[in-house]
């Protein structure tokens, strides 16, 4: 029999109940399939998914040749909010007092952010069982919450992050990132360099299926007719700097034939409603089911996301929106400054720098005036580009031939 793994992040999902943490679930689905013994534990706290009831401290699924451990966690509402903090010590505490004998002993560990304090209850298994330990980082913290959440660096919460953070990279077995660059963010906390491995977000094999269609009415009512369409299809909030979008789209309305196209929810949405909803080339339309996303992108000529001008994308993006647009086969145009992957690698659209209104709209009237069947084209490098590369049964080998390189 193969060697068991503990895969433990507060926040995994399986992705038919989940429009985040995903990426884990399906990596170690791949796992057990190749014969791993996979175990999963995780919190019922998960804002972006649907989590089972626990009417007891925890609760052990058996799924998809996998054992799925739920834990009872401290719920939140609100994502920027003390209480969200809390619910992270409260799961550290439930996950030391959890009783592990009823689990498969570990023969390796994987720790994935967020949250970064799980990396302690890490480093007293390796101890305890013996196991080797795997850090995971799905999200640069405390990083991000410098940069994008203006919390102060000096902050008490922040550099005792940094703490760990650096006790992690220093002394794991392994460090394993989403994003490509991230050797570069662990040389630079750690003085100097130490192998880092990327495994990035992957395409799920389910998403290959084809998609359900729109409905009619939704179709006439939401997706603009005759028009040459940029849509961004996903969630309006701070962290989607959509303002250079929406600023481009104001600049660009004397030019009828172009229409920007937004679906989705989100915090900003009813603002940017009142605040550019009158604009003849701009549509807010309503959130589609996760399986209805590659139909409206069917109906769009470009898709676009954006990112604010921070440190953080230094190291690469991984998103799981840029994977649901280049599986569209559809051109993607990107308001981001930052280490290139993905887009670039699969020819299948351009970068413009973060933040700059003319240079999208100089690029998005450059597509525009393109010949369809190029547009076409591009869009389908992207598509193939992703199923040479990402598919998860893939990403799965790659993690097995870090988490037991004598395997190889």
């Amino acid at each position: 029999m193969k060697p068991c793994i503990w895969y433990v992040s507060k926040y995994v999902s399986p992705p038919a109940k989940a429009s985040a943490g995903g990426r884990g679930y399906l990596i170690m689905r791949e796992l057990a399939k190749l014969g791993y013994n996979c175990v999963i534990i995780t919190s019922d706290s998960n804002k972006l998914a649907e989590v089972p009831r626990l009417d007891s401290p925890y609760k052990i699924e058996k799924v998809d040749g996998l054992q799925l451990c739920w834990l009872r966690t401290m719920k939140y509402d609100v994502a920027k909010s003390m209480r969200r903090v809390l619910s992270w010590f409260d799961f550290e505490w439930r996950l030391l007092r959890f009783p592990k004998s009823s689990l498969p002993r570990p023969d390796v560990v994987v720790v994935s952010s967020l949250s970064l304090l799980t990396v302690l209850n890490g480093f007293w298994w390796r101890k305890w069982l013996g196991c080797r330990l795997v850090v995971e980082i799905r999200d640069i913290w405390p990083l991000t919450l410098v940069e994008e959440g203006g919390v102060s660096r000096w902050n008490p919460f922040v550099l005792a992050l940094g703490f760990i953070e650096k006790l992690a990279y220093k002394h794991a077995d392994e460090v394993v990132g989403t994003m490509p660059n991230l050797q570069a963010h662990v040389t630079k906390v750690l003085g100097y360099p130490r192998l880092v491995h990327c495994v990035p977000m992957g395409v799920d094999e389910t998403a290959l299926a084809v998609p359900p269609p729109l409905p009619e009415d939704y179709r006439l009512k939401w997706i603009p007719q005759g028009k040459f369409v940029v849509a961004h299809v996903g969630s309006m909030g701070i962290a989607n700097a959509l303002d250079t979008f929406l600023l481009c789209a104001r600049s660009l309305q004397d030019q009828p034939h172009i229409h920007f196209l937004l679906v989705g929810d989100g915090d900003l949405r009813k603002a940017y409603e009142a605040e550019y909803g009158s604009l003849p080339n701009i549509t807010f339309a309503p959130k589609v089911p996760k399986d209805q996303v590659s139909s409206v992108l069917g109906y769009c000529d470009v898709v676009y996301f954006s990112v604010h001008v921070s440190e953080v994308w230094v190291y690469g993006q991984s998103l799981n929106k840029v994977i649901d647009y280049m599986l569209a086969g559809k051109p993607v145009v990107a308001s981001y400054t930052g280490y290139p992957s993905m887009i670039n690698e699969a020819q299948c659209g351009s970068f413009v720098p973060a933040g700059n209104v003319g240079a999208l709209a100089d690029e998005i009237k450059r597509y525009a005036d393109m010949g369809a069947p190029e547009r076409e084209a591009m869009g389908n490098k992207g598509r193939e580009w992703l199923l040479a590369n990402r598919q998860y049964r893939t990403l799965a080998q790659q993690y097995a031939d870090i988490l037991f390189p004598e395997d190889t």
